[in-house]
């Protein structure tokens, strides 16, 4: 077993695009890091520095105690499990999980004994006798993961290994291997796209932009205090509600378009980076979960509450998501516009449907409330679990 180290990790393609700069991340042995990023953020190219199939351009790549930079792939013994699979379609799956060993010249004997056992932990024992052909996409992932297995390499690296799996599959696999991973207890470095897959996945979390670090925590962590705007509108689906504000002079409330929201005491008190931005603008973020329809509250609302035009409403069986309109100028993260392929995301901050019109917010309500779309409708507003950006850096202010 062993950790990764990446000190200071660059690339940069001979074109001069910068690929991954300056990337400090530490994987602990047996934890299970995911990168997660937009397409083209430079996640991909990270993990093939780590597995040797990209050149570095600067920094350090450390498996345990060694600095692997020089090393070829198979002198750092990883192993890699690809998005597509690659197996052999000829050879049945005993023989495609046991042909790195095979490679090796380990013993038939040892080889038989340790494809089994990666075939009853991956639940394959009936079906080592089978070509590919004959699985289904999430019986060749598995099928992928045994040949890593197998190898008992230090480091696990993946690269997005469940994007050709239709989406109830997907749910399912992120499960098995996350599983996998905390039984076999090797330390994992795991691309995605899919920040859901990142989320319910990651030991920690590690979000990339244009290939640099944005922030690095446990994903609840994460997810309650975002760095930054880009971390906190990338993360979480329905994205965050982003507004221009601009805060009163006593900072007491928060001025968004027409309306006015009162802040409780205790956010005045902890949030002290607010302070400085007392009758100016900042930039205001609330989650569509802290949003809810004040027709079913019953306690007294205190200024906590926006009214906003209903432009859609979405049952989705469970809970409503509901799509309105107020007169606070949106912020949108531009460059993360398709952050997530699959949730095929108009903007990061519309709340991820194609039909959501690009100047709305989203509330997740119950499913009994009685919103109707062309409706004007109340939304309690939880204050208290409001987010606050500096509109010139972006950062977010906490204390």
């Amino acid at each position: 077993m062993a950790t990764v180290t990446l000190d200071k990790l660059t690339k940069i393609f001979p074109n001069g695009t910068t690929a991954v700069s300056n990337l400090d991340l530490r994987v602990a042995d047996g934890e299970f890091m995911v990168l997660v990023g937009p397409s083209g953020c430079g996640k991909t190219t990270a993990l093939r520095m780590v597995a040797g199939l990209e050149e570095i351009t600067g920094g350090t790549v450390r498996i345990g105690d060694r600095v692997v930079n020089e090393l070829s792939p198979k002198e750092r013994d990883v192993a890699m499990v690809f998005q597509n699979y690659a197996l052999y379609p000829h050879m049945t799956v005993a023989r495609n999980i046991g042909f790195a060993l095979r490679l090796k010249k380990v013993p038939k004997q040892r080889i038989d004994a340790s494809v089994k056992e990666a075939a009853k932990i991956l639940g394959l024992s009936e079906h080592l006798d089978r070509k590919p052909a004959q699985l289904s996409g999430g019986q060749r992932q598995r099928v992928a993961m045994g040949r890593a297995i197998v190898r008992e390499p230090s480091v696990f690296l993946m690269d997005e290994p469940l994007s050709n799996l239709d989406a109830k599959l997907r749910v399912q696999m992120r499960a098995e291997i996350s599983e996998i991973q905390h039984r076999l207890g090797v330390a994992t470095l795991y691309v995605t796209h899919d920040q859901t897959e990142a989320m319910t996945m990651g030991d920690r979390v590690a979000v990339l932009r244009s290939g640099v670090l944005q922030q690095c925590q446990a994903p609840q962590a994460i997810y309650d205090r975002p760095g930054n705007v880009f971390v906190a509108a990338f993360i979480g689906s329905p994205a965050m509600n982003l507004y221009e504000g601009t805060l009163s002079p006593d900072g007491s409330a928060v001025r968004l378009g027409s309306q006015t929201l009162s802040l409780p005491d205790r956010v005045r008190s902890e949030r002290t980076a607010l302070r400085p931005f007392n009758d100016h603008k900042l930039l205001v973020g609330i989650r569509p979960e802290h949003l809810s329809d004040a027709s079913l509250e019953r306690a007294e609302l205190n200024g906590a509450t926006l009214v906003g035009d209903v432009k859609l409403v979405e049952a989705l069986g469970s809970e409503l998501m509901v799509h309105f309109h107020i007169d606070a100028a949106r912020v949108h993260s531009e460059d993360a516009a398709a952050a997530s392929e699959e949730e095929e995301l108009v903007d990061l901050a519309s709340g991820g449907s194609e039909l959501a019109a690009r100047d709305t917010g989203v509330a997740r309500v119950q499913t009994r409330s009685q919103v109707r779309a062309s409706e004007r409708a109340t939304f309690v507003v939880d204050t208290e679990r409001l987010h606050f950006f500096d509109p010139q850096s972006g950062a977010a202010l906490w204390n």
